[in-house]
């Protein structure tokens, strides 16, 4: 799937993983669900998704903290550059 018929998509698809379902709703402008979707979830994708949005929350802090669970260097590009590295990453 391409960025472009990901982001036509009415609704996400009910077999995607929640970091896939958490990316659909920040790209659709939804971050609480987005957010939600992730935030009690272990492991280091989701720790990933969770740490850019704390960072397009503006919360460098908790951002700092979720990147280092995902074992990833801060991002300091734009946010709309990461969303696309998540996107290449983990679908």
């Amino acid at each position: 799937m391409t960025i472009e018929e990901f982001q036509l998509l009415d609704s996400p698809i009910h077999h995607w993983s929640a970091v896939q379902k958490s990316l659909w709703y920040d790209k659709k402008g939804d971050w609480k669900t987005a957010h939600d979707l992730i935030d009690q979830l272990d492991g280091v994708e989701a720790a990933h998704v969770h740490a850019y949005l704390h960072r397009k929350e503006g919360d460098p802090w908790n951002a700092r903290y979720w990147y280092n669970r995902a074992r990833q260097a801060v991002y300091t590009g734009s946010l709309d550059a990461e969303w696309d590295e998540l996107f290449r990453l983990y679908f």
